[in-house]
């Protein structure tokens, strides 16, 4: 997640089956408290070979194919859960904490693109899985992007989400540049401080208090000098052209018609950069589309993963 520049008013997600109930249609129809647990519950954690704890959540059938999911900027792997439930049986998620978020280490050192995507190589190999979707969100469409540029041997199809081919847009009329104020943080970062529940505004919108509360604590948990890491290594002055031509994987552009963060120039650039690609716009949505719809936004995912 980055934030939007100006407070975007959805609805609350609609219905939401239960985490924990992968491929049930019949499911509660309540996003709970008690889902988000056991969600969490499930997180692991493993070494990697570079010296790193990446920590990831690996459910479904171990025999279906992999789908990696990637979390946005001061994220984690919770913002998939509402996505969960309709990714259907015939997938094993793969949904990891970035280094520098959730449960992952926070080096000193290095929060550049490659180096999110080396720790998906890695944990890929820690866990057997030579090869996978893959798919993220925002920052984690620009990690997902550089891994199958790097690794497209390891790269079965690509789903960029609320992503960009030139840089998301930091400023918009009327609104002052939303990476501003990083600068200023310092630690102990407040949860529940003005720039937290502001940054989290469109969480707190969208999502159940117990969800978007727990976004808040975690991105708390940040220390200011990763928040600042990986705004300038992975989100300022970063050229992605020369990956584009790159990718070799059928590729699914995913983007919401309202969002303020993405521009025609940066849609555009994927579109054209990445040949071949397919895109699906929701109109009325946002940035954050993948807690707006959660249901349809996974129904795209799954058709494009299951098409010929």
């Amino acid at each position: 997640m980055v934030r939007a520049p100006h407070i975007l008013r959805v609805a609350l997600a609609a219905v939401v089956l239960s985490c924990m109930s992968v491929g049930d249609p019949s499911a509660a129809a309540v996003f709970t408290e008690a889902d988000l647990e056991r969600f969490d519950a499930q997180k692991s954690s493993a070494r990697l070979g570079n010296g790193e704890r990446l920590a990831y959540v690996d459910m479904g059938a171990r025999r279906a194919p992999p789908l990696i999911l990637i979390h946005g900027y001061t994220d984690s792997a919770r913002d998939w859960a509402p996505l969960v439930p309709f990714l259907g049986s015939r997938l094993r998620l793969i949904i990891v904490d970035l280094r520098g978020h959730g449960a992952s280490s926070k080096p000193e050192c290095c929060y550049a693109l490659p180096d999110f995507a080396d720790d998906i190589r890695l944990l890929l190999k820690r866990l057997g899985v030579t090869h996978a979707h893959v798919a993220g969100h925002s920052l984690g469409s620009l990690v997902a992007l550089t891994f199958a540029a790097t690794w497209p041997e390891k790269t079965d199809r690509l789903i960029l989400v609320s992503s960009t081919g030139t840089s998301f847009v930091t400023h918009s009329s009327g609104a002052s540049d939303w990476l501003a104020e990083i600068g200023d943080l310092k630690d102990p970062i407040d949860a529940n401080s003005v720039f937290m529940r502001d940054w989290w505004q469109q969480s707190i919108l969208i999502n159940p208090e117990f969800f978007s509360g727990r976004q808040r604590h975690d991105a708390a948990a940040i220390p200011a000098r990763v928040w600042r890491a990986i705004a300038d290594q992975s989100l300022t002055g970063v050229i992605l052209s020369p990956m584009l031509s790159r990718i070799g994987a059928k590729t699914l552009l995913i983007w919401g018609g309202t969002d303020t963060l993405v521009d025609a120039t940066g849609r555009d650039a994927l579109r054209t950069g990445i040949k071949g690609a397919e895109v699906r716009m929701f109109d009325s949505l946002g940035h954050d589309l993948i807690w707006q719809d959660p249901e349809a936004v996974a129904k795209v995912i799954i058709d494009f993963l299951v098409a010929k």
